[in-house]
C-alpha cells in the first residue's frame, strides 16, 4: 500500500515539505486514544532474540533510525512504536540554526536516493533537553553533537563540549559528527589530530562524570584505507567506545539519474541504494584490520532487509536506516528483524 498509493501522492511535493508534514501528522495521530497502541502493535516485534547489548547499553533489536530524522527531539517515541529500537537526535549544535538556504532536500527517484544540504538546521540543545525532560523516550537515544556553522574549527570543541554537557543525563550514547559534507570545514576535523583533541576532551568530561556514556565517531565512506587506518589509530589511541559508518557521500558514481539533473542539483551529501556497497565495504575493512574488536553500526544506503543483513554480516553490530525508511515504508523495520530473527536462528 505504501509503495503503491501512499508513496507516489507523497513524491508529487518536496521532500523537506513532506518530513514537515510527516512529522505534524505523527504529533496528530499519536493524539489520538489507541493510535499508538496500535502502531505498536502492528510494527514492533518484542523478542529476546533481537536484544542486543552493546555499549552496556541493551538495544530491544538491531535496528535504529539515523540522525536528521528527528531533528528536534520531539518524535523519538513516535519511530519507536515503528519499531525502532535505538534513535538518534540531531544533529544536536549548541544555538540554534536555519541550516542552508532552500531547496535543500532532492530525490533522486530512479536511484532511490536522496541529495540533502540542510546543514545542521535545528532549534539548539537547550529545546532537545526541554523536550527530553518532558517526555520520557521509549527506546535508547542517541545525541548526535556538531558545531555550529559560525563556529570556527579552533573552537569546536568548545561546540562539542556544550552540547555534551547539557545533553548527558538526557540521552544514552553520543556521536561526534564530524563527517557531515554540508558544513564547510568540518570534515577537516576528521584529520588524526584534530580528531584526537576533540576525543579526549570529551573524554575528559565524561570520566568526570558519576558514569561515564558511550561515545563514537560517525565517519564519512569517502575515506581512503590509509584514512580509515588512521581512524583505526584514533580509536586505539582515545578509547571511544565504536564507529558509526557511515555518513553520506559527496561522490556521484554510477547513477542513474541524469548527469544534468545531478549537477543542477548541485552539492550535497548523497544517501540512499547508490551509498549501500560502498557502506559495507568500509564497515567489512575496519573489522578485519580490528580483528573485529570495535563495535560498528552500520549505516548508509538500507533499503531491503537483505541490505541490513548483509552489513550484520559484515561485522556491524547494529544497523540504522534512514532513506530506506523513506522510500520503503513503515514496515521496514519489523522486516529487518523479522528477518534477522529467521537469519539468527
Amino acid at each position: 500500500m505504501y509503495k503503491l498509493l501512499i508513496r507516489p501522492l507523497l513524491f508529487l511535493f518536496p521532500p523537506e515539505t513532506v518530513h514537515h508534514w510527516v512529522v505534524s501528522g505523527l504529533h496528530t495521530a499519536f493524539r489520538i486514544p489507541g493510535v499508538k497502541k496500535l502502531i505498536r502493535k502492528i510494527y514492533f516485534i518484542e523478542n529476546p532474540a533481537l536484544e542486543t547489548e552493546l555499549f552496556g547499553l541493551k538495544f530491544p533489536n538491531k535496528v535504529g533510525i539515523a540522525a536528521g530524522f528527528d531533528k528536534q527531539a520531539n518524535i523519538y517515541n513516535h519511530l519507536a512504536a515503528f519499531g525502532f529500537g535505538h534513535i538518534e537526535i540531531g544533529t544536536v549544535n549548541p544555538l540554534p540554526q536555519p541550516g542552508n538556504p532552500k531547496p535543500r532536500l532532492f530525490r533522486l527517484k530512479k536511484d532511490q536516493a536522496l541529495i540533502n544540504r540542510m546543514g545542521f538546521n535545528n532549534p539548539g540543545v537547550d529545546i532537545f533537553v526541554r523536550n527530553l525532560k518532558k517526555i520520557r523516550p521509549e527506546a535508547i537515544i542517541g545525541g548526535n553533537i556538531g558545531k555550529n556553522t559560525l563556529t570556527p574549527n579552533e573552537s569546536a570543541i568548545d561546540d562539542y563540549l556544550v552540547c555534551f554537557e547539557k545533553l548527558f543525563d538526557w540521552v544514552d550514547y553520543f556521536v561526534i559528527n564530524v563527517s557531515c559534507p554540508n558544513i564547510e570545514g568540518l570534515s577537516k576535523l576528521q584529520d588524526k589530530d584534530e580528531l584526537i583533541s576533540i576525543i579526549e576532551k570529551i573524554s575528559q568530561s565524561n570520566i568526570a562524570k558519576p558514569k561515564r556514556k558511550p561515545v563514537l565517531l560517525k565517519i564519512a565512506p569517502d575515506l581512503n584505507e590509509s584514512q580509515l587506518d588512521d581512524v583505526l589509530f584514533v580509536v586505539d589511541q582515545t578509547g571511544i567506545d565504536g564507529i558509526i559508518a557511515t555518513n553520506t557521500t559527496t561522490t556521484r558514481d554510477n547513477l542513474k539519474t541524469g548527469s544534468d539533473e545531478v549537477e543542477k542539483i548541485g552539492k550535497g551529501g548523497l544517501s540512499g541504494k547508490p551509498l549501500c556497497i560502498k557502506s559495507t565495504e568500509t564497515i567489512r575493512y575496519l573489522v578485519k584490520k580490528s580483528g573485529g574488536k570495535i563495535p560498528i553500526i552500520g549505516v548508509g544506503g538500507i533499503m531491503t532487509p537483505e541490505d541490513a543483513i548483509e552489513k550484520l554480516e559484515a561485522g556491524a553490530s547494529l544497523v540504522q536506516v534512514y532513506t530506506g525508511f523513506i522510500y520503503n515504508g513503515p514496515s521496514l523495520p519489523k522486516k529487518i528483524n523479522k528477518l534477522w530473527l529467521k537469519y539468527s536462528n
